[in-house]
């Protein structure tokens, strides 16, 4: 797992920078350096009860970095209490949670009918939690001078399987006569799930493509290949914005403001966590941290490079918890 105050340090100075040029830097500071203060005025109004236990979790790599933040923060807390979280991919955390070795799901996609369906026949009920945005982002190599804007018909073009080897020029006759070169999440991933129903509409991608569960083996893919092209969360950008370069898509770019307006489309998502209900209902641990999470997770992601939940998400969040209590 990665270090989330690595994740918060670099993606401050990147929002900072990026906002700041459109006049919103006191924006980007005042949420950026206000994320540890909140969490810790949040930590304080909780109950002063020290809790013991454990709870464990799995699920999306993109959800990973606010979710480390948010456990770091919670061990401050309640010292006693074990809170484990692996990053099996959303699908992979999914299958973990249907087989009833997980208490919550972390994942970068909603949940899918089959998976839904499967969790009803085993009877486990569960509540699905909106905890931030993400803007998935296209990146290339520092040295791509030709791709800075791709309409998503192009990226469609680049990504989808044609059963040939594609060249940048066979996109663009203007582009190099130069082989492709993709790193992409891995098919567990809900990235991989949300661009390929998104982007490419549900047909195949391309089979030539490096894959990999691992956000950072795709960081390195790219920085290492003048014609590789790759796509990840938001945060993973901004950790990395200084060995990448970022595609903007139909003229917009990715940055704070862009996805949570929405204006970067079709590429803006939610971020969630699945819990199970009787997780909840038996555990007291779970329950504490949950609420902690709610309370925690729009300044979390914000510290780590992701855009906070509107503030009747997590108002419905915390009914929905308080509901199952």
């Amino acid at each position: 797992m990665k270090n989330w105050k690595y994740f918060m340090m670099t993606s401050i100075v990147g929002s900072a920078l990026m906002l700041g040029a459109c006049g919103n830097g006191d924006k980007a500071n005042e949420s950026s350096k206000g994320a540890s203060q909140t969490a810790e005025s949040n930590a304080n109004a909780e109950s002063s009860e020290k809790l013991e236990g454990k709870i464990s979790g799995d699920g999306s790599s993109t959800v990973s970095p606010i979710m480390e933040a948010i456990v770091e923060e919670y061990s401050a807390e309640q010292p006693k209490v074990q809170v484990s979280v692996g990053v099996s991919g959303t699908g992979g955390g999914f299958e973990k949670f249907i087989n009833g070795e997980t208490d919550f799901s972390n994942a970068s996609r909603p949940i899918k009918d089959e998976e839904a369906t499967k969790l009803k026949e085993k009877k486990i009920d569960y509540t699905e939690m909106k905890i931030a945005y993400d803007g998935l982002s296209i990146v290339v190599n520092k040295d791509n001078t030709w791709l800075k804007d791709a309409t998503v018909k192009e990226l469609k073009e680049i990504w989808i399987e044609s059963g040939k080897e594609k060249k940048w020029s066979d996109i663009n006759p203007k582009w190099p006569n130069e082989k492709i070169v993709y790193y992409s999440p891995g098919t567990e991933s809900g990235t991989y799930d949300y661009f390929v129903n998104d982007i490419l509409e549900g047909k195949d991608l391309v089979k030539s493509a490096t894959l990999s569960e691992d956000d950072n083996v795709l960081v390195k893919g790219v920085e290492s290949d003048k014609n590789a092209i790759g796509y990840f969360g938001f945060a993973y950008y901004l950790a990395n914005k200084d060995k990448l370069q970022i595609v903007k898509v139909d003229g917009v770019e990715p940055t704070h403001d862009t996805i949570k307006s929405g204006e970067y489309t079709p590429l803006s998502r939610p971020l969630f966590v699945y819990v199970k209900n009787e997780a909840v209902k038996n555990n007291p641990v779970m329950y504490n941290f949950l609420e902690y999470t709610i309370k925690n997770a729009g300044a979390m992601a914000e510290a780590v490079g992701y855009v906070q939940s509107p503030e009747e998400d997590y108002t419905n969040d915390q009914k929905e918890l308080e509901a199952l209590k």
